[in-house]
């Protein structure tokens, strides 16, 4: 771990902001940076996303001028394309999280709140962590394919956020769900069996402190699978209930394994995600991971 202190230049940070996160009561962060950054130490300006994938492109450029931090100002998709675009960089992932779920952001013990999180970034900790990839596209917390992609896919459209509407989903979908078999190969082992999730956790959560995978460590350059095969109601609530208290679920509702990468085949297309943003539909996943592939501010 080194600190931004340690650099013979004096830093500066690019802060990306998307201007479509955050709650309803909207925070004048720019005014917050001015007030918070430490000024004598650092230099910075701020850019806005204009569209969705612009956060990577003003990321890249600013790896390429020699930034030290740049900062993900928004909710997990915003943190996800600011991370895309710094991945195999000397340029730090910083983040304000402005979203409902802020998974990587409570994983890496960010402040929550705009000011905190500022003061924090003053401190100039860093470090590395890994990444993972389904079908080559970049994930930092999770990805998963089955239930967690569709819900994820309806989530996307409800004007609602937060976990009470993801737990709200959850509980309406459930019983309607289609289970599809699939043939997963993990540590050499073939796998087949009737799907309800196939999450792959890089750090512990999904977001809103609902850890799918309590044991995840996001530097030791292994996955965390959680398998979740057909499941009733009641090792549905089981699960949930397992989620919400940062437990383990029982091995009659989900099984774990840790591993460099997995691939799945399926005769049906089935639904994925990444970082909980819903990617698609696909017979074929490979999921890979990329040890110490970014840095990051954080303790």
């Amino acid at each position: 771990m080194a600190d931004l202190s340690d650099m013979s230049k004096r830093p500066r940070f690019r802060f990306i902001i998307n201007p479509t996160s955050g709650p309803s009561s909207r925070v004048d962060v720019a005014a917050r940076i001015k007030l918070h950054l430490d000024h004598q130490k650092f230099d910075h300006d701020i850019v806005y996303t204009d569209y969705a994938g612009h956060a990577p492109e003003l990321a890249r450029e600013a790896a390429a001028q020699g930034y030290a931090v740049v900062v993900a100002v928004g909710g997990d998709g915003t943190v996800n394309e600011v991370a895309q675009g710094l991945l195999h960089t000397e340029t730090a992932l910083g983040i304000i999280p402005r979203g409902s779920g802020n998974g990587l952001a409570r994983h890496l013990q960010v402040p929550l709140t705009v000011d905190a999180a500022i003061r924090f970034l003053n401190q100039g900790h860093r470090s590395q962590i890994d990444s993972g990839t389904i079908n080559g596209r970049p994930f930092f917390t999770t990805a998963g394919i089955g239930f967690d992609a569709y819900i994820s896919s309806v989530f996307a459209g409800s004007k609602k956020r937060g976990l009470q509407t993801y737990v709200e989903l959850i509980l309406k979908e459930v019983r309607n769900y289609r289970h599809l078999p699939v043939k997963a190969v993990i540590n050499g082992k073939t796998i087949e069996t009737e799907l309800f999730v196939m999450a792959f956790a890089n750090a512990a959560q999904y977001g809103n402190n609902a850890y799918i995978a309590p044991m995840a460590n996001i530097r030791d350059g292994l996955l965390d699978v959680c398998l979740v095969r057909k499941l009733d109601m009641f090792k549905a609530l089981q699960l949930s209930y397992a989620m919400l208290a940062n437990k383990p679920a029982s091995a009659d509702s989900a099984e774990y394994f840790k591993t460099e990468g997995v691939t799945v085949q399926t005769d049906h297309e089935m639904m994925h995600h990444a970082d909980g943003e819903y990617l698609g539909k696909a017979k074929e996943f490979e999921v890979r991971m990329v040890p110490q592939s970014l840095h990051v501010v954080a303790r």
